[in-house]
C-alpha cells in the first residue's frame, strides 16, 4: 500500500481537532539557542559538575542539537502525514494492522524517556493510507513531551478524524525510565494502554480479533 498509485485523493481538513490539523504553536518569544545552552550549563552545575571542564565544554551544544531531533514532533502536522490516500483497494473490507511500531518518547512529568511498541489498526472505507504513514504518525506525537495515555488517544483520534474509517484500534506497550531508573526502580515493567473507536469500540469480537492478531494468531 506504499507503492505509487495514480488514483490519489487529498482528504479535506475540516472538522479536525486542534492537535490533528496543526502543529503546536510555540511559545512567544521562543528562547534563543544561546539561552537554551545556558540552561544546560546550569543543569550541569546543579548536578554537581563543572560545565567549564574540557569534557563538558561542548555538551550544551550537543544537548540542544539532540533536542531538535528528539522533539521534532513539535514542528510536524499530523494531517499532512495522512492526507494522501489510495482508493484502489480491490474491495478490501477487513481491517489493516501495523504492529510492533517502535517509538521513543519523553514523559512530560520528569522529562525522562519512555519507549516501546505501538500497534495500530483501522477499518478503511473506500480508501487506504500508505503503511509507513501510520508509523510516521506515531512518531509525530511521540516526539513531544507526552503521557502514554495521551499519546495513545492522539494517534487513534488523528486516524479516526482524518481517514474516517469504520473503526480504529491502538495499543501501546512501553517501559518508562521514570519508573525503571528512579522512584520504585522496577526495570522491565511495561505499561499497556488502548484506545478503540467505531466498530472496534462497539464490537467486542473485533477487539478480540485485534488482540489475537497482535499475539501472532489468526481468527
Amino acid at each position: 500500500m506504499d507503492a505509487k498509485n495514480t488514483n490519489v485523493k487529498l482528504w479535506p481538513k475540516q472538522a479536525l481537532s486542534e492537535h490533528v490539523r496543526a502543529a503546536p504553536v510555540p511559545i512567544e518569544p521562543r528562547p534563543s539557542r544561546e539561552q537554551a545552552e545556558a540552561a544546560v550549563r546550569t543543569l550541569i552545575a546543579y548536578a554537581g559538575d563543572d560545565p567549564s571542564r574540557e569534557g563538558l565544554l561542548e555538551t550544551p551544544k550537543r544537548v540542544i542539537g539532540a533536542y531538535e531531533e528528539i522533539f521534532q514532533g513539535y514542528r510536524e502536522c499530523p494531517v499532512e502525514v495522512l492526507d494522501r490516500t489510495f482508493s484502489e483497494t480491490g474491495g478490501y473490507d477487513d481491517f489493516v494492522l501495523v504492529r510492533d511500531i517502535g517509538f521513543n518518547s519523553h514523559c512530560e512529568h520528569h522529562m525522562m524517556p519512555f519507549y516501546g511498541k505501538a500497534h495500530v489498526a483501522y477499518m478503511p472505507v473506500d480508501r487506504v493510507v500508505g503503511l509507513s504513514k501510520l508509523a510516521r504518525l506515531v512518531d509525530v506525537y511521540a516526539r513531544r513531551l507526552q503521557t502514554q495515555e495521551h499519546l495513545t488517544s492522539q494517534v487513534a483520534t488523528a486516524i479516526d478524524e482524518i481517514l474516517k474509517p469504520r473503526g480504529v484500534a491502538v495499543m501501546i506497550e512501553a517501559e518508562h525510565m521514570c519508573m525503571s531508573l528512579r522512584g520504585v526502580e522496577k526495570p522491565g515493567a511495561l505499561t499497556v494502554t488502548t484506545h478503540f473507536t467505531g466498530a472496534f469500540r462497539d464490537d467486542a469480537g473485533e477487539q478480540v480479533r485485534f488482540m489475537t492478531m497482535l499475539r501472532g494468531g489468526q481468527r
